[in-house]
């Protein structure tokens, strides 16, 4: 499967609104970071995105430049804070044939059909998006044969997912991970795992704790993203890093046998 990463930066993205560090400044294009996510091609052609940023139009108007594609085939949500589901509405584009499945545990479920309930209504406004909700739990779920697994993660104090296709696991904004859920994260080939920068923050893992991670899990490959500012420039926190660990950056494609 292909992996390619439209977003690879926190809540504020970099560069922030107004600042103006070095790292903002920089001129360097893998220094500028959209919101988390990423969309999954399978070996099938089929397309799964995980999470939904603010910054979904710019990201698919980025992507179709390269590869234009008219069907999405689902969208899993790792939790319900804005800069991971603040692009839905614009999903719009590829619900144009046929409504569009989101796939998300109970409370975020409820949280996102409140926020954009008109998306799911049965009599829609013209031009809305059809999005269809699929609560999930932490079993194994199917997606026209595609098996997915929900791994628990905690972002602070708040429960949130990440998920395993296969080989991949993807998991971000998470502080600490139950010990109960490594065991669904053995014998994976890359991982996808969130790195905020090394000063200490209450929901987010630091740099060092996601060394730390990928030591415990032992991936082939692993890619960091979620980085804000603070974490400093790409090309001077990549020599830091061992061999089997990168920086992940806006536009970046990998596949499983890379």
């Amino acid at each position: 499967m292909k992996i390619r990463f439209l977003g690879t930066g926190t809540s504020t993205g970099i560069p922030e609104i107004g600042c103006r560090c070095a790292v903002c400044s920089s001129s360097d294009p893998r220094d500028k970071r959209l919101r988390a996510s990423v969309l999954v091609t399978l070996d099938d052609g089929r397309k799964i995105l995980i999470d939904c940023s603010p910054d979904f139009r710019r990201q698919m108007l980025s992507t179709f430049e390269i590869e234009p594609f008219e069907r999405l085939d689902a969208v899993l949500l790792t939790h319900e804070h804005y800069d991971h589901v603040g692009g839905l509405d614009d999903l719009r584009i590829f619900c144009r044939h046929n409504p569009l499945d989101i796939y998300a545990e109970n409370y975020v479920a409820e949280a996102i059909m409140r926020r954009i309930d008109y998306a799911f209504a049965e009599r829609k406004y013209p031009g809305s998006p059809s999005l269809i909700m699929k609560k999930i739990g932490l079993e194994t779920f199917d997606i026209e044969g595609q098996k997915i697994l929900p791994i628990r993660l905690m972002h602070g104090k708040l429960p949130i997912f990440g998920y395993r296709i296969d080989d991949f696991a993807y998991l971000t904004d998470l502080k600490t991970i139950p010990d109960s859920e490594y065991e669904k994260l053995k014998g994976i080939d890359i991982l996808v795992i969130n790195a905020l920068r090394y000063e200490e923050h209450i929901a987010h893992q630091t740099i060092t704790d996601a060394l730390a991670q990928v030591e415990r899990i032992k991936p082939r490959r692993a890619f960091f993203t979620h980085l804000c500012h603070q974490a400093g420039f790409h090309t001077e926190l990549q020599k830091l890093l061992p061999e089997n660990v990168d920086l992940a950056y806006d536009g970046l494609e990998i596949s499983t046998d890379c």
